[in-house]
């Protein structure tokens, strides 16, 4: 009797901290706190869900995923940059840009820097021809669109930018991209090396501030460049505050990150055993690795301070079931066909979920049945807008809602003539008839128009 005592108070002892850890950072109304605490929550909250989500391997994959393609595209790139920087004069910025992108792999990185760079420097993409050009450009674009590809995916975007767009935003960042890397490096080194800013560092306290503007300066420009990279890489509209946060979060990681692989690289004594020459290529793919996964984390934080719904203790989004998957149904008509009815401008996928406060993987997952179903259509320039596939007054609400029950073919459950089967499809024969029965020929017209009289009398 003791000993069973003793086991249930080692049980509550060890349940205490984990209720006590929930109540404070996952039961709290984070809204009603103070500016301080509530962003201190809100990181603790942010780190847990990153937590699982590396654990869960999506991210770790799509970062995999990008290693290779990076290899591949990595002298298409560098050969395009080093084109843009000839035509303004600066393709003597190419080994800078390289040191400072291979910077973690320390003294062991320079052979292979040197190497890519005569590589990249022989490379004459003026004689490579159409083909060559056109071979050279997919190899560059199918990186950045897989770039894309896993910031959509994090951001819960299922329609991603059109070929125009791509090849012209693409193109666009491929050209001002290495211009804007050669100016801030070619900024800072110019400040730096300046007669006022020397003599001012010979002052106090003018010459500590200088040296800690010095070691604050790659974390303020990473941070700005993913700033950049996670308000433009998605295909959907990201505020500044998020992307800011993801980007700082990134930028400071990333730094760090490079430091301390460069520890690594300098006494990796058992990579070099193990593998003599190759040791470097293995040192790259691990950095690699570790950049993109770093990439993607910081796009997975801006989201998540966006989102900020999404940060729950559970897996997320939750299981929808089948009454608010009709109800969601029946609202997404009715705010689509009173906008259609009035000839206003048609619902983008995202304003709809924001606005009805539902989880956007469920909008989309009922859209997309709705869709499948000829009840919707998916207009505007990306196909990111919906408008009502037929007449409103034709469009009985029976249809929404068989629409959303019907799912899939291979959904459907195998049919038999067993008596248990029988019965059970009888009884969901009564049920489907007294549901159509209620609705009757009600048309998504009527359920307009009597939600606006229902509005003007509330008013």
């Amino acid at each position: 009797m003791r000993k069973r005592l003793y086991v249930r108070k080692i049980k509550i002892i060890n349940k205490l901290p984990t209720e006590k850890f929930n109540a404070v950072v996952w039961n709290a109304d984070i809204d009603a706190m103070p500016g301080p605490k509530r962003w201190g929550i809100t990181a603790v909250r942010v780190a847990q869900v990153l937590l699982r989500d590396l654990a869960d391997g999506a991210i770790t994959l799509r970062a995999m995923g990008l290693v290779y393609t990076s290899l591949l595209s990595l002298v298409p790139l560098l050969a395009l940059s080093f084109s843009m920087l000839k035509a303004f004069g600066m393709d003597n910025m190419l080994q800078p840009m390289l040191e400072r992108m291979l910077a973690p792999l320390g003294e062991r990185g320079e052979p292979l820097i040197s190497a890519i760079t005569e590589f990249v420097a022989n490379v004459n993409v003026g004689i490579l021809g159409v083909v060559g050009l056109v071979v050279l450009l997919y190899s560059v674009i199918s990186m950045i669109q897989k770039i894309e590809s896993g910031c959509n995916a994090i951001w819960e975007v299922r329609q991603p930018r059109s070929v125009g767009r791509r090849f012209t935003e693409y193109l666009s960042v491929l050209i001002v991209g290495p211009l804007v890397v050669v100016a801030a490096t070619s900024m800072t080194a110019s400040l730096s090396s300046t007669a006022v800013v020397s003599y001012l560092g010979t002052m106090e306290p003018f010459g500590t501030t200088l040296y800690v503007a010095g070691l604050l300066t790659p974390y303020v420009l990473y941070s700005a460049a993913f700033t950049f990279l996670y308000t433009f890489m998605p295909n959907t509209h990201v505020r500044l505050l998020p992307a800011l946060g993801g980007g700082v979060f990134a930028g400071v990681l990333w730094q760090t990150a490079s430091k301390l692989f460069t520890m690594f690289a300098a006494n990796a004594g058992n990579v070099n055993a193990i593998y003599s020459g190759f040791a470097i290529v293995i040192l790259l793919l691990i950095w690699l690795y570790v950049s993109w996964l770093i990439m993607f984390t910081g796009c997975r934080v801006a989201f998540l301070l966006q989102h900020r719904d999404q940060l729950t203790r559970g897996h997320y989004p939750p299981p929808l079931g089948n009454r608010r998957r009709e109800e969601l149904a029946l609202l997404i008509c009715l705010l689509i066909g009173r906008r259609f009815l009035h000839g206003e401008e048609p619902w983008a996928i995202e304003h709809l979920a924001r606005t009805i406060r539902a989880v956007p993987a469920h909008v989309n997952e009922v859209v997309e049945q709705l869709v499948q179903g000829r009840i919707l259509i998916k207009t505007g320039h990306d196909g990111i807008t919906l408008m009502p596939r037929q007449d409103i007054g034709r469009l009985k609400i029976n249809a929404i809602i068989a629409a959303v029950r019907a799912g899939t073919p291979h959904s459907q459950p195998a049919t038999g003539n067993e008596p248990e089967q029988r019965q059970v499809a009888k009884l969901m024969q009564q049920a489907e008839t007294a549901r159509s029965d209620a609705f009757g020929q009600l048309s998504l017209r009527e359920l307009v128009s009597a939600s606006q009289e229902q509005t003007a009398h509330d008013d």
